[in-house]
């Protein structure tokens, strides 16, 4: 590495917020980014260890030691192209991936880690600002065309290196915009949908074709895609949310996050009321809010329900509390089980563990939460008694994570077999379905999980299928 020494003189320095005072005015990123000094000083604590086990904890396989180094020697550019070699959307995964790299990193035996991620968005950040990001347009045109259905990061890093490869490409998106869960699951203020668009305005120009408002297995049959595309990659994600499944769960006040997340990251981009509430209108403002579900979601549902002014946000999460802090030498280099905090946790919510759900209070609407706390004895929970507890509500979102994709429509009609947890059933080598000519990839296949993950996969089928349509692939793995 640039500076052997780096990491014994150099304190690791992430990025800083604004305050959540400022914040809480408004839906935009708030990330306070670093200058390229000090960007070069947190490159320079790489310690250029025998074994980089940030590659043990990055699914993209990141070259993280070496764009490190790049960054200390002032070399942006090319550690651009090494960022772009193996992952399409570093942007991405600069903002909202929760940077398993960094858990993996060997600093973070002794001290704290490198500063993986922040350095990786600010080299993507300075390749759009400096014009380096271009379109690039394959050479030649194979004659082959594939139909992507859905646009999430799976599919978009599919389709991506599919056209890259020289093939036709058409992505099929059954919402009005293009992204996903990166566009309707994730919050403005984590993930402003600017950095989509400018990678929609590239993939075009590569060739991509996309159809919006398409649902395939509605509007459009699976059967109509096998007769006019060569090959068809499902890459819907795992929309299929957890349900509660306790008395009163039916009334009004009882909402899933996506649809809550959905309809302000509408409103954030200029939909009228109308269209981004077709079951009316959803909104915290003068209320109280219970977010069942301890997850990123949950936590998302969270800095929504204080922006739209909440009387108060309470998240409830059926397991322990974590520790504070995990015992390195026990978990090192695996992704550690510890109590995390996110930003939109600083901005005002009371957290509460160990506690079950029993019924939804209410007549005509939801008026509170019938909670009992619990513990855990060998592997098993059990109520303690005389603990139950309600918590006043007014809105109640369940952020309890999916269960896998919907199989109505799409899956129906491709008539694909499914694994034990009800995925599309496919294996990490061909990522082939039982259908000669159908593939599948991210949430649907492996279900839910990280947008990291979700880009990984779609980059493999990908070279999978132009494997399949060409007797070879020249794309990365």
């Amino acid at each position: 590495m640039g500076k052997a020494t780096g990491f014994l003189e150099i304190d690791r320095k992430d990025r800083s917020y604004d305050a959540p005072q400022e914040r809480l005015k408004h839906y935009r990123e708030f990330v306070i980014p670093h200058d390229d000094t000090t960007l070069k000083g947190q490159a320079a604590r790489c310690m250029n260890c025998g074994i980089p086990y940030c590659h043990n904890g990055c699914p993209v396989n990141n070259q993280i030691p070496d764009w490190n180094h790049l960054v200390y020697e002032n070399d942006w550019r090319t550690a651009l192209d090494n960022l772009h070699s193996t992952n399409n959307f570093p942007e991405f995964t600069g903002r909202i991936c929760p940077a398993p790299c960094e858990a993996s990193c060997t600093l973070n035996l002794i001290d704290q880690p490198v500063t993986i991620k922040s350095i990786e968005c600010a080299i993507v950040d300075k390749g759009w600002k400096e014009g380096w990001i271009e379109p690039q347009v394959p050479a030649q045109k194979t004659g082959k065309s594939v139909a992507v259905v859905g646009s999430g990061p799976a599919g978009l890093a599919c389709a991506q290196q599919l056209a890259r490869a020289g093939h036709s490409v058409t992505v099929f998106e059954k919402s009005d915009r293009v992204g996903g869960l990166l566009r309707y699951g994730i919050p403005d203020f984590k993930l402003e949908k600017h950095l989509i668009n400018r990678r929609l305005v590239q993939m075009m120009a590569e060739g991509v074709e996309f159809r919006t408002s398409v649902e395939v297995g509605v509007t459009v049959s699976v059967a109509s895609l096998l007769e006019n595309f060569d090959k068809v990659v499902l890459a819907g994600g795992a929309e299929d949310p957890r349900p509660i499944g306790i008395p009163g769960f039916e009334l009004p006040g009882v909402r899933y996050a996506m649809e809550f997340l959905t309809q302000q990251n509408k409103r954030v981009a200029g939909d009228d009321e109308i269209r981004a509430a077709p079951r009316g209108s959803l909104l915290a403002t003068g209320k109280h809010v219970v977010v069942i579900g301890g997850g990123d979601t949950g936590s998302d549902c969270v800095g929504t329900s204080n922006r739209q002014g909440a009387l108060s946000v309470t998240q409830l999460e059926i397991m322990p509390r974590p520790p504070e802090k995990e015992d390195k030498a026990l978990t090192w280099p695996n992704w550690p089980l510890k109590l995390r905090t996110s930003s939109s946790h600083e901005e005002g919510v009371e957290r509460e563990f160990a506690v079950l759900t029993k019924r939804v209070l209410g007549e005509n609407d939801v008026s509170g939460l019938e909670c009992v706390r619990v513990e855990w004895k060998n592997g098993k929970m059990e109520e303690i008694e005389g603990s139950t507890f309600v918590i006043p509500a007014d809105l109640i979102f369940l952020a309890m994570g999916f269960v896998g994709p919907r199989k109505a429509g799409l899956l129906e009609q491709a008539g694909v077999e499914l694994d034990a947890r009800g995925n599309v059933k496919a294996n990490t080598s061909d990522y082939h379905t039982s259908h000669e000519r159908i593939f599948t990839c991210g949430d649907m296949r492996r279900g839910q999980s990280l947008v990291v993950w979700a880009i990984r996969e779609g980059r493999q089928c990908a070279r999978a299928v132009d494997e399949a349509l060409m007797g070879t692939s020249e794309l990365p793995r």
